[in-house]
This record gives structure tokens, sequence and C-alpha cells, in this order.
């Protein structure tokens, strides 16, 4: 079973009016990664640094963006 980790790193995005491949180049990952990642995926610790910091966000807002339903 694939765990299921909620973020808001669409809402954010769209909050600041940013495509996919926009965040993907920013973050310098794949849009493939930004479109799993925001359907629930999990990634790689650097992943969400990388995405965290794209977005404009300081490391330490991480709980912000990624925290784990359980």
């Amino acid at each position: 079973m694939v765990s299921q980790y909620t973020n808001t790193v669409k809402k954010i995005r769209e909050e600041l009016l940013l495509s996919k491949a926009e965040l993907a180049r920013k973050a310098s990952v794949s849009p493939l990664t930004i479109d799993r990642i925001e359907k629930g995926k999990d990634c790689r610790m650097e992943t969400k640094r990388k995405i965290i910091l794209a977005l404009g966000y300081k490391l330490s807002d991480k709980d912000k963006i990624f925290f784990n339903e359980e």
C-alpha cells in the first residue's frame, strides 16, 4: 500500500499563480514529481526541501506544507 501524505503544495502553488511546470523548474524537479506530490505521494526529504524553498517558504515552515495525517 502506498502511503498517502497530505500537503498544501497545490493550494499554495495555485495561490502563487504558478503552473506545475513553473514550480518544477524553480524547484529543479520534474513536473511529474510535482504532480505525484500534489496527489499525495511521498517524496524524498531533499525534494520537499527544494519545493518548500521554491514556494518562497523557510525550511522551518515545512509543517505548514507537508504533514502526515494518520
